[in-house]
């Protein structure tokens, strides 16, 4: 199975050949520890989220994500600290041979409670990692300046 490619700040990041695709990412984050994917696509770790669809909302494209691919159920009310990330140079390849230009809406929520969690078809395992275990990482290049930006604000405390 061919792998999607990811892309920030490449220069040799192929041009998008699609609209690009918008998205919601969210940063779940237990004990000060980071929830991440091990996705099957290209056998990285990502951040959980998704690409919105044409019927529903930024928050509640967050929202189904989150229960896609973890089965974790979310209140709209959970999701703080939006922040938007459109640096044109974010690009996702895929084997299918479409090219998107990637903006995501990226909001965090903390959890008082160790959740329960499933794998949905896109990943093979949820892990929450530590502070230290981000720094070294095989994330997706999509994700770097949400992972920069949540370990420079001091990885989910606050």
């Amino acid at each position: 199975m061919a792998d999607a490619k990811f892309y920030y700040r490449d220069k040799n990041a192929p041009k998008p050949n699609k609209p690009n695709l918008i998205g919601a990412t969210v940063c779940i984050v237990f004990e000060d520890r980071l929830l991440l994917e091990h996705r099957k696509d290209s056998d990285r770790w990502a951040i959980i989220g998704g690409s919105l669809n044409n019927d529903e909302s930024i928050i509640e494209c967050a929202v189904r994500e989150v229960r896609e691919e973890t089965s974790l159920c979310l209140h709209p009310d959970m999701l703080t600290g939006f922040k938007l990330y459109d640096d044109p140079s974010i690009i996702i390849s895929y084997p299918d041979g479409n090219i998107y230009r990637s903006i995501m809406a990226v909001f965090q929520v903390r959890l008082s409670e160790k959740p329960l969690l499933y794998c949905g078809n896109e990943s093979t395992e949820l892990h929450f990692f530590t502070r230290e275990e981000l720094q070294q990482v095989n994330i997706v290049e999509t994700h770097i300046p949400v992972l920069r930006d949540y370990l420079a604000l001091g990885g989910g405390e606050g």
